[in-house]
């Protein structure tokens, strides 16, 4: 070789090392007279390549010394580093390292991952970069007996606990570890291995195990290392010169809390088929997702960092951020997902989230688990029911709705109600939830069996996720150890009893669809005052076993919903489909309008006027009116007194083995009053039940149903006594068809101020019939309401219905 010639080489895609390949070149031409320049090439987080000089050999030195003098300058012998983990983000670092130079030794429990690496490398693939590395890999028995350079741990968090034992005998001299994992630091690592030997890494770029030893690079993102105390050390600085798009820094924690918080709602969008991109720019789950961050970010204890779009002072606009940094990355779905729809096996989820505290991390956690063991799988449906429970949290609780609240409840994975969130008053029976009645004198045992309705609802694929709060025992008064549920439209008003808790959960949006009971109007009374509908269906319709009786002959199961579409589709399900199939009156409806009820004096002007206006336009849109005086009628306070009769002596023989002394003052009064009601009253009073059967029967054979208030007036500021004091008249219009028996729902009519309840009754059986007709007058309703609220915004009266037919005897 003539001398003078001049060789430039590219050293190494690594931050000051040389590859072997590389000082073999400058260690084999240098003698033979040229003149040798090594590159150094630099990876940045851009995927920008640039070169720069770092030794320069002189001609004519010796082959012994050529090396060796450019030390000073640079680092030319590879590093050994030992990979712990050969999965998406290990098999990425350590097939980078590889193809670097470093010399590089991967672990894997797989032994088709380890076979695999040892026959045909490990390959990197996607859009970032496609290459294929040669390190060697062994099984985790198979390591070293002595390991003395850094060791980077990529195994998934849940398996740190066996890395570190595996590892704690094997570190000598200046062996560090480098914990390339997901999750907050680990104290069983430190423990194993010693804290001063740890060091921490966030990794925040996409990538996926394609199948044994090839692994997909989906993007670039942040790749962060540092110590814990946040000192500048040397080793810190030789890893992030070693490996790509690696760097530094003094604020390791706060990024590991970023990652944390950015994980956890990674971890929500796991438990659907959707992509990240699409769970994080869907509406419907922004308040859910900002919520599970910000009970994460509750927790750290230090500053918490922007990571790639993740800003912890800007929640809403970061999840706009995230989707576009998703979207863009070949990596659709997270990790976790991947370990549950497609291997099947069990995730991180419970080590990493499994030390955070949080109302909906523990969702989360409830749901990953029972998509692990089978019972559920990764759909949509499990988004909408973490949302459920966002709403749950964030509304229900402040208005003391809330009493139990199921994790990832049992339910058939199809069926007409498959994957809605349905609330059930609390006393009925949800097994493995305790039925707490309202009252602290309950059994908190859980109870083993579901209710027939529960049963029903889970078998129709719908999500029994809370039980809501109650009056004590559904009797009609608030213990003062829980107290009454809050009204959601206005929080200084009652929501009613004593399904109060349901009504109040449907109205608060919480959830479209919610179970009561009503013994005396304890569903419609709490769907007036809310403004929601509430159906008392035909007596036995649906089945009452499995929930504390109050009165049993006059219990009803029933719906708080928020359309009379979801009380339909409720209905059938809870009545397994019997009496379900009437089909719609023939022609415009026949009403007959209980005048006696709107002239009652316990009818407030507001009301009378709301309902009013609900009739008129009913009327304007072509129903037949027809106002009814019916004797039974007039004697309205009559039948008040015969319902007291009749639930509090049936209450108080359901209670008479029972320790009431922990019971609400107003709960015994009620109970003391039904130990008093005679044989002989308790048969006058059946028998006057049978003569108003047979009333109401007549009043309803020349028309489709009856309409009339459900209750006098808007939500009061407490619930009114039942049985004992002064009600008020509170149930004077819904307590006459719990003894009769004929379905009754309570509709929403358009009100200047707090809800007012139109009440529509049918025939006994006819509850789809009457569904058909409260769906109709909705719709018409809903056509006031809009013109109502557009005259009030133009500053002019709506336009006035024509007046409501003459009465008929």
């Amino acid at each position: 070789m003539p001398a003078g010639r001049h060789l430039a080489h590219p050293a190494s895609a690594a931050v000051g090392s040389l590859s072997y390949f590389a000082a073999a070149v400058a260690d084999s031409l240098a003698p033979s007279g040229w003149s040798v320049e090594l590159f150094h090439r630099r990876r940045t987080s851009r995927n920008v390549v640039s070169f720069h000089r770092e030794i320069l050999v002189v001609p004519g030195q010796a082959r012994a010394s050529a090396v060796p003098r450019a030390l000073p300058c640079c680092n030319v012998r590879a590093v050994r580093y030992v990979v712990i983990g050969c999965g998406a983000i290990g098999g990425t670092v350590a097939a980078g390292l590889a193809r670097d130079g470093h010399d590089v030794l991967v672990s894997d429990a797989d032994a088709e991952v380890v076979a695999a690496v040892n026959s045909a490398g490990l390959r990197i693939e996607g859009p970032v970069e496609q290459f294929v590395a040669h390190p060697a890999a062994v099984l985790p028995a198979d390591l070293p007996d002595r390991l003395d350079g850094p060791v980077l741990l990529a195994v998934k968090a849940h398996q740190t606990a066996a890395a570190a034992a595996t590892l704690a005998a094997r570190l000598h001299g200046d062996a560090f570890v480098v914990r390339l994992q997901n999750g907050l630091p680990s104290a069983a690592l430190a423990a194993a291995v010693g804290q001063h030997r740890v060091v921490e890494a966030v990794v925040n770029f996409g990538a996926d195990v394609l199948r044994p030893g090839v692994v997909l690079r989906g993007n670039r993102a942040t790749f962060k290392i540092g110590e814990l105390d946040g000192r500048p050390t040397d080793r810190v600085a030789a890893l992030a010169a070693d490996i790509a798009d690696a760097e530094p820094t003094g604020d390791i924690l706060g990024f590991i809390w970023a990652k944390e918080a950015y994980g956890a709602t990674l971890f929500a969008t796991a438990v659907s088929d959707l992509p990240i991109h699409a769970v994080f720019e869907d509406p419907a789950y922004r308040r859910m997702l900002t919520a599970v961050a910000q009970e994460v970010l509750a927790q750290a204890p230090v500053r918490v960092l922007p990571l790639d779009g993740f800003d912890p002072v800007d929640l809403d606009r970061s999840f706009d951020e995230l989707a576009n940094f998703n979207r863009q990355s070949a990596k659709t779905h997270s990790g976790i997902y991947r370990d549950l729809a497609i291997l099947h096996r069990p995730t991180e989820a419970g080590a990493i989230l499994g030390s955070l505290q949080g109302f909906l991390i523990g969702k989360i956690g409830d749901l990953i688990r029972a998509i692990e063991q089978g019972e559920r799988s990764c759909t949509r449906e499990n988004l909408d029911l973490l949302a459920a429970y966002e709403r749950l949290d964030r509304l229900g609780r402040p208005l003391n709705a809330v009493v139990c609240v199921a994790g990832a409840p049992a339910r058939a994975p199809t069926g007409p109600l498959a994957g809605r969130p349905v609330a059930v008053k609390d006393i009925i029976s949800v097994a493995g939830l305790p039925t707490r009645c309202g009252s602290p004198a309950s059994d908190p045992t859980p109870a083993s069996t579901d209710a027939p309705l529960v049963a029903r609802l889970r078998a129709a694929g719908a999500e029994v996720f809370v039980t809501a709060q109650c009056l004590e025992f559904a009797a009609g008064f608030a213990h003062p150890d829980i107290g009454d549920t809050r009204n959601p439209r206005d929080r200084t008003r009652t929501s009613g009893g004593s399904s109060g808790g349901s009504a109040a959960l449907v109205a608060a949006g919480v959830c479209d669809l919610a179970v009561g009971t009503d013994t005396g109007g304890s569903i419609r009374i709490p769907a007036a005052y809310c403004g929601v509908v509430g159906l008392k269906p035909t007596y036995r319709l649906v089945p009452t076993s499995g929930i504390f009786p109050l009165a049993p002959s006059c219990d009803h199961a029933g719906t708080l919903t928020a359309t009379v579409a979801d009380a339909a589709e409720l209905l059938a399900v809870l009545a397994d489909g019997a009496g379900t199939v009437s089909p719609p009156p023939d022609g415009p409806p026949t009403a007959g309008v209980l005048t006696a009820q709107l002239a009652d004096p316990s009818v407030t002007r507001e009301v009378r006027e709301a309902l009013d206006a609900a009739l008129s336009a009913l009327a304007a849109a072509g129903w037949r009116l027809r106002e009814v005086r019916a004797p039974w009628l007039a004697e309205l306070g009559r039948w008040e007194q015969v319902l007291a009769e009749i639930v509090a002596s049936e209450a108080s023989e359901v209670h008479r083995s029972r320790d009431v002394t922990r019971y609400a003052e107003g709960t015994r009064s009620l109970l003391r009053f039904g130990s008093t009601v005679t044989q002989a009253q308790y048969a006058r009073a059946q028998a006057s039940r049978a003569s108003l059967i047979s009333a109401i029967d007549a009043t309803l054979a020349d028309v489709d149903l009856l309409a009339g208030p459900t209750v006098g007036y808007c939500a009061p500021e407490q619930d009114p006594p039942f049985g004992v004091g002064d009600d008020h008249a509170e149930g004077r219009f819904t307590g006459p068809y719990n003894l009769t028996g004929h379905p009754a729902v309570s509709i929403p009519v358009p009100a200047a101020g707090l809800p007012v309840g139109l009440q529509l009754a049918g025939h006994r059986g006819g509850d789809m019939s009457l569904l058909h007709l409260a769906a109709a007058a909705e719709t018409v309703l809903a056509a006031l309401a809009a013109e109502t609220a557009l005259a009030a915004e133009c500053g002019s009266p709506p336009g006035r219905a024509p007046d409501r037919p003459a009465s008929e005897e």
